[in-house]
């Protein structure tokens, strides 16, 4: 192709809610730097993310296949690599710049390994980068979390630049203002990934952001959002408190945006836009009082269903030589990972669940796929297409339930010292993952097991929303005649991806 990129920057912003952003139609927030990059890009309105939480959709990114259906949390396993590996064997340069870390985690930790080189900002969410805090900070209230790592490392950022987001960006921009002039010096390709973790809570930033949506709060700025289901009926939150933590993922928003303009301005200044593909994703949105069909306000991300403000994600690409549009064709993460692999011609030498995106940046085809996954382990799975979202929950217990790894992280608990999940015991089986010969723990749950947290609230539910009639998704559509073939099709789709039959069992589709 005329207009294949040499050359790949990732930019990942964590937790990015697509109805937050003005160049998808939203109008809460400021941010021009997104905006900026959207007037180059094609826009994506029907992207979802496939398996959540963090680590999992990094997974579906980084490795191309959806992960929910075997586990909740880990590793690369020994059955399949990241896209960077395949990247190498080609001789292409990947640099990871991230203040993510859940990346060096427990369950993480081998995400960086097989790039060229890696930067770590330090003093995000849950990094245990100091041992004891600066007490200028007093810090804020957390609801329930308790003192936190974060805690001990906040007093250390003074202003903006001190925080590890701007850091990030500025990193990144150095990185394409010296660095990859002489890669492309040497006829060197590279990928550049940057997985800023900003928005992500806490959504803390200096006075003169912190008080930009929000001006007149008065005391700590609620920085932690709670992780609830009716937060406010509860009286875990007021309506005012609300508004103050929805103002302060905004200000998290907008000073990340005005960092981000750091790295536009290298890629401007290195004329990257003429052989250089920039993707802007993120790995799920975040819910901040949004209302679910029973009326009820969420919060957070886990143990709730994947609600269209959660799933319906943001993505944007500017690719050389193609000029900005819509694009409203069903993706998903996964198909990010093919795009790469193919824009290097890269093998890959596991089973996947992508398909690349070229034929919809090139306007060569309209569609893709037909359908996609989404999900968290252990609980709902959903089917989503064109007209449709449909989620599932269990038909009684939430069994049979396995979790399938050999590298044996089941979610980051360093944090959590009393918490710790079972190790494989005398129920677990060798088996084999779908397309690979090498064998897998799997470990058998019965009920009274402990799960991972986002696993364990009994939310399970049907849910059919028939999007094209209710873009809102406000009407659950639930009846014999729509859902009938809801579950046939989500029947077919756990067998093309060759699912544990586990699912199919606890799901009543046997």
């Amino acid at each position: 192709m005329s207009n294949q990129p040499k050359n790949v920057v990732v930019i990942l912003l964590d937790s990015l809610n697509k109805h937050d952003l003005s160049a998808f139609d939203g109008n809460q927030f400021d941010t021009p730097n997104i905006d900026r990059l959207a007037q180059r890009s094609v826009k994506f309105t029907n992207h979802h993310t496939g398996s959540l939480p963090c680590i999992p959709a990094r997974h579906d990114i980084l490795v191309g296949a959806w992960d929910f259906l075997w586990k909740p949390w880990g590793s690369i396993e020994l059955w399949e690599e990241s896209i960077t590996a395949a990247l190498r064997r080609k001789g292409v340069v990947t640099q990871l710049i991230t203040d993510h870390p859940h990346l060096f985690e427990v369950g993480g930790e081998n995400f960086h390994t097989d790039f060229a080189a890696w930067e770590y900002e330090r003093g995000h969410e849950s990094d245990p980068w100091k041992t004891r805090p600066d007490p200028s900070w007093i810090g804020a209230p957390s609801f329930g979390r308790g003192h936190t790592h974060y805690d001990n490392s906040r007093g250390y950022f003074n202003g903006a630049e001190d925080f590890p987001g701007p850091r990030t960006m500025r990193a990144a921009a150095k990185w394409i203002r010296d660095a990859s002039p002489q890669h492309r010096a040497k006829d060197e390709r590279f990928m550049l990934f940057i997985d800023e973790f900003d928005p992500h809570e806490p959504f803390d930033t200096p006075e003169e952001w912190a008080m930009k949506y929000d001006d007149t709060w008065e005391g700590p700025h609620l920085v932690w959002p709670p992780y609830a289901v009716d937060a406010i009926a509860q009286g875990i939150l007021s309506k005012r408190e609300a508004h103050q933590i929805h103002s302060q993922y905004g200000s998290k928003l907008s000073m990340i945006d005005h960092y981000l303009g750091k790295v536009l301005d290298a890629l401007d200044e290195t004329n990257a836009w003429d052989d250089t593909a920039i993707v802007l994703c993120t790995d799920h949105g975040h819910y901040l009082g949004d209302t679910d069909v029973h009326g009820r306000d969420l919060w957070g991300k886990p143990s709730v269903p994947v609600y269209k403000e959660l799933g319906n994600i943001p993505m944007m690409i500017c690719w050389p030589g193609v000029a900005p549009r819509v694009c409203n064709a069903l993706t998903t993460s996964t198909d990010i990972h093919a795009t790469i692999a193919e824009v290097f011609d890269a093998e890959v030498k596991h089973r996947t669940h992508g398909t690349s995106l070229q034929p919809l940046i090139n306007s060569k085809s309209e569609r893709i796929r037909d359908w996609l996954l989404t999900g968290v382990w252990g609980r709902e799975v959903q089917l989503v297409t064109e007209e449709w979202r449909y989620s599932r929950g269990p038909t009684g217990a939430n069994a049979p339930l396995s979790l399938w790894s050999n590298r044996w992280s089941t979610m980051p608990i360093a944090k959590y010292p009393n918490y710790k999940m079972p190790n494989p015991d005398e129920r677990a089986k060798l088996d084999k993952m779908p397309g690979s010969t090498i064998p897998v723990i799997r470990q058998p749950f019965v009920e009274g097991d402990l799960l991972p947290f986002w696993a364990m609230a009994a939310q399970f539910e049907h849910i059919l929303y028939n999007r094209k009639e209710d873009p809102q998704e406000s009407t659950n559509r639930i009846d014999g005649s729509y859902e009938s073939d809801a579950v046939e099709l989500l029947r077919h789709a756990l067998v093309q991806v060759e699912a544990p039959t586990d699912h199919l069992v606890r799901l009543g589709l046997n």
